[in-house]
């Protein structure tokens, strides 16, 4: 596998495809940082680390009135093409709706608080 987070978010849209109420995925820190904006921000219902030899995350996918809170979810910085974007030209996602996770030096986090602390970063995902 290339690319972690690309199939996370693949495993995360699969999932809702066919109304799963949660998934397991493999642990690495950067996905479990970014389960836990989602779970931050209401798209998701809860997210934990479940110990096991290698461990893995445990996402509880979030429904409201049959649908889910996640319409679209995709990659936006992929390995073969890295999207770096400055403070002043974080993404705006549906007006404000959506989400932007951005990873920046101070760690990864949304677009807004990005843009409140003044930082730029490579623009990971983008929700809506």
């Amino acid at each position: 596998m290339n690319d972690p987070i690309s199939d996370m978010l693949t495993r995360i849209r699969n999932a809702i495809r066919v109304r799963k109420t949660a998934i397991e995925l493999p642990y690495s820190r950067t996905k479990f940082t970014i389960a836990k904006i989602l779970e931050r921000e209401g798209w998701v219902s809860h997210v934990e680390k479940i110990e096991t030899r290698f461990g893995s995350i445990r996402i509880e996918l979030k429904y409201a009135d049959g649908a889910s809170t996640i319409r679209e979810l995709h990659r936006v910085s992929k390995p073969g093409r890295r999207v770096y974007v400055g403070s002043k030209k974080l993404p705006i996602v549906l007006g404000g709706i959506g989400l932007a996770i951005v990873s920046t030096s101070s760690g990864i986090m949304t677009s807004g608080e990005a843009r409140k602390k003044g930082l730029g970063g490579e623009v990971m995902c983008e929700i809506s």
